[in-house]
């Protein structure tokens, strides 16, 4: 198996800003209505992961159930991040289908909202603030993240000399 050093960084580099956005950004960039919290941006690097391939995708994903765990004491928040695993496995599955990106965004978005809408109502029992506060909660932070990160990727893609997408292109070999 060839390992692509440039991927690996990128991911570790990920990961780092994963753990990083909530932990330093979470008291200034958050908003928190219990168990919901929003904090800007902390989805940027999962969905910048999705072009690098699944695993990384799962991995970037994980970095950010510890971030958050890090960050807040709240078991219910880091459970919810823990779902951005499954966010990005599928997120990256449909870059590697050529989903463009407006069409990953809109499919993830949904499935974002209600994975973390379950974990609360697992946890709560609570029917409306698990759908309404934290799914619709949910999908809005994604749609404001999906915004951030649209011109970063474009920056990413321009300033690295690298092409996100062909980057997980070439891990189709690993997950077909």
């Amino acid at each position: 198996m060839k390992t692509n050093v440039k991927k690996m960084i990128i991911t570790a580099l990920l990961i780092a800003f994963s753990i990083i956005i909530p932990a330093i950004f979470g008291p200034f960039l958050r908003v928190y209505i219990p168990p919901f919290s929003a904090t800007l941006a902390s989805h940027v690097p999962l969905f910048v992961a999705m072009f690098l391939g699944p695993f990384e995708a799962l991995i970037v994903g994980l970095g950010s159930a510890l971030g958050f765990l890090f960050a807040f004491p709240d078991p219910i928040i880091a459970a919810r991040a823990a779902t951005h695993m499954a966010v990005g496995y599928v997120g990256a599955r449909l870059v590697l289908k050529n989903f463009g990106y407006a069409a990953v965004m809109s499919i993830t978005a949904p499935i974002h909202g209600l994975l973390e809408a379950l974990v609360v109502y697992g946890m709560t029992k609570n029917l409306f603030v698990a759908f309404v506060v934290v799914g619709v909660g949910t999908v809005l932070h994604h749609i404001a993240d999906s915004l951030i990160t649209a011109p970063l990727i474009a920056t990413l893609s321009r300033v690295l000399k690298i092409d996100l997408k062909s980057i997980g292109e070439k891990s189709k070999k690993l997950v077909a």
